[in-house]
């Protein structure tokens, strides 16, 4: 299993955060991966065998060759039908808002076609050039030089957007949207509604997302800490609190989640982002 992350051109890396591909040998047995928010948004493309994600225990769909899959805000399951090989953008919470008119909020929970989002031809031309592109370096150049012709004025990055997620980034998720805003609880409508447009999800969900990565990356690298210090390090109240959120986002408990083998795509990510 190959999974490698890219640094964005210098005119992205305020909405990219990085290029992404992952590479997984044909298997067999290869069992359903949980997916799980981390408050980013991706333009994937897949590049080898198809793949699954479930709908339902057994129904399944068959996800877009070229595609954006929104804020995640419930576990959801995939599952390769072959050898694996995806070259992926991943947006910083609210970059990719920049790209399209349509609400981002009605991306969430799903995959998006790239010919719903942007013109036909365009998209079609693009998804060739990739496919044919003999390096990732060629399909980075690609993508970007694409995303920089879609890019609109990057002043509609609103400045309480950024700002609350820069503080929620730095603090792991843990300040409070009022301490965030100083107590001025007359700005939480107003940055309620811009999150919806530039997020798609609400800051309270970004940043309850944000804390239990954090949790995650403890738990990943430091295998044999106990719950109850995770939980005080990601400053949750307490290990209730901590393994009420993480079930909610994950859909299993802490103790699980090491020994899941739905969870190793995830915990190879999450391990190495």
């Amino acid at each position: 299993m190959k999974y490698e992350t890219f640094e964005p051109h210098p005119d992205l890396d305020a909405i990219v955060k990085c290029h992404w591909i992952l590479e997984v040998p044909y298997d067999m047995e290869a069992p359903k991966q949980r997916v799980i928010a981390d408050g980013c948004i991706e333009m994937c493309f897949i590049l080898g065998d198809d793949v699954r994600r479930f709908t339902s225990e057994t129904d399944y769909i068959i996800q877009p060759r070229a595609m954006v899959l929104g804020q995640i805000t419930k576990p959801c399951y995939v599952q390769p039908t072959g050898y694996v090989n995806t070259f992926a953008v991943r947006f910083y919470p609210y970059g990719f808002a920049n790209f399209i008119t349509r609400p981002i909020r009605e991306l969430a929970d799903k995959e998006t076609p790239l010919t719903s989002l942007f013109e036909e031809h365009s998209v079609r031309a693009l998804e060739q050039k990739i496919i044919e592109a003999p390096s990732t370096r060629s399909r980075i150049e690609l993508v970007e030089n694409f995303l920089l012709g879609k890019l609109k004025d990057q002043s509609i990055i609103e400045n309480i957007v950024k700002s609350t997620i820069d503080a929620l980034s730095q603090t792991k998720g843990s300040m409070s949207i009022n301490s965030v805003l100083k107590d001025d609880l007359s700005k939480r409508r107003n940055l309620e509604r811009k999150f919806s447009k530039q997020v798609g999800i609400s800051p309270k969900q970004l940043g309850k997302i944000i804390r239990l990565q954090a949790a995650l990356k403890l738990i990943l690298n430091n295998k044999g800490e106990k719950l109850t210090q995770i939980a005080y390090e990601s400053e949750y109240y307490d290990q209730a609190h901590f393994i009420k959120d993480f079930k909610e986002f994950t859909g299993t408990n802490p103790k699980e989640y090491l020994s899941d083998d739905q969870m190793i795509l995830s915990s190879l990510i999450y391990s190495k982002d």
